[in-house]
């Protein structure tokens, strides 16, 4: 997945608490699953990658939620790196186990956890939730300033190919977009954020980053919605968690060019939606 934008708020009384718009960008020849209820994770609701056995984005019932895009840095690729999606698919499993043997009990926890062997995957930006605890933590293995796992505080963000934030043009345009939208309409149906992503529109030459990929290429991907004869956006996600006084109640909703057959065709009409009050753990809430 290459390109994420939400909106965070924690201390939301009644209304909501999460709104993302995300794109999944891949090559056309690696086949995934569309959104769906994993057979043999049943509390896990996520795409899956068939070529690493991960996911990009997913959540689980219980509340826990996770969601990764990759950091370009193509000098810095190595074939032999284990994949990255299983770094969210062991969240939302809980495969992931502390010191202990239990899985990890927050976000945070989590992080730090793959933090410490993050070096040995190639450059990756991961995001992770629980909406039990009301945590949304985020940590990145690249960039000039190393970092550690951190907690979100609330507003509005965006992560494309590089660290939190930073000023992309397409991450920049989505961002005000997403949070021009939600001023004028602070639940509006998940097409509309699905919508709002599916955008070809290509960045001004001056405005390209350079990442060390050649000017042609960089063109291609500062569209929101890329295309190209073989990579592109594969998938658009519209995922809104809000509070209804003590329930929170969770609407997702995907749009792939894949509808579960590995034919991709284009411009992708194939949806899927879910929805679903989180379970609440006595534990993390009390």
């Amino acid at each position: 997945m290459c390109l994420i934008v939400f909106d965070w708020r924690p201390d939301a009384v009644d209304g909501p608490l999460f709104t993302l718009a995300a794109n999944r960008d891949e090559f056309f020849r690696r086949t995934a699953e569309p959104l769906g209820w994993w057979r043999d994770a049943p509390a896990v609701l996520a795409g899956r990658d068939l070529v690493g056995g991960g996911t990009w984005l997913g959540l689980t019932r219980d509340g826990r939620f996770a969601a990764l895009t990759n950091y370009r840095a193509p000098s810095e690729m190595r074939a032999d790196a284990p994949t990255r999606g299983t770094l969210v698919s062991d969240w939302l499993s809980g495969a992931a186990r502390d010191a202990d043997g239990r899985p990890h009990a927050s976000p945070l926890a989590y992080l730090r956890h793959v933090a410490k062997t993050g070096d040995i995957y190639n450059g990756f930006n991961l995001l992770v939730g629980d909406w039990n605890r009301r945590e949304l933590a985020w940590y990145c293995n690249r960039g000039v300033e190393r970092r550690e796992p951190e907690l979100l505080t609330a507003g509005t963000h965006g992560i494309s190919n590089a660290v939190l934030d930073t000023a992309w043009p397409k991450l920049v345009r989505k961002r005000a977009e997403l949070g021009a939208l939600l001023a004028r309409e602070p639940m509006p149906p998940l097409e509309r954020l699905i919508d709002l992503m599916r955008d070809p529109r290509l960045a001004r030459d001056d405005e390209l980053p350079s990442t060390g990929i050649p000017l042609e290429r960089e063109r291609v991907l500062s569209a929101a919605f890329i295309e190209s004869p073989d990579y592109g956006t594969r998938s658009t996600t519209g995922l809104r968690v809000a509070a209804f006084g003590d329930v929170l109640g969770v609407a997702v909703a995907e749009r792939s060019d894949d509808n579960g057959s590995h034919r991709v065709v284009r411009p992708g009409d194939f949806e899927r939606s879910f929805a679903f009050n989180v379970e609440r753990d006595p534990v993390s809430v009390a």
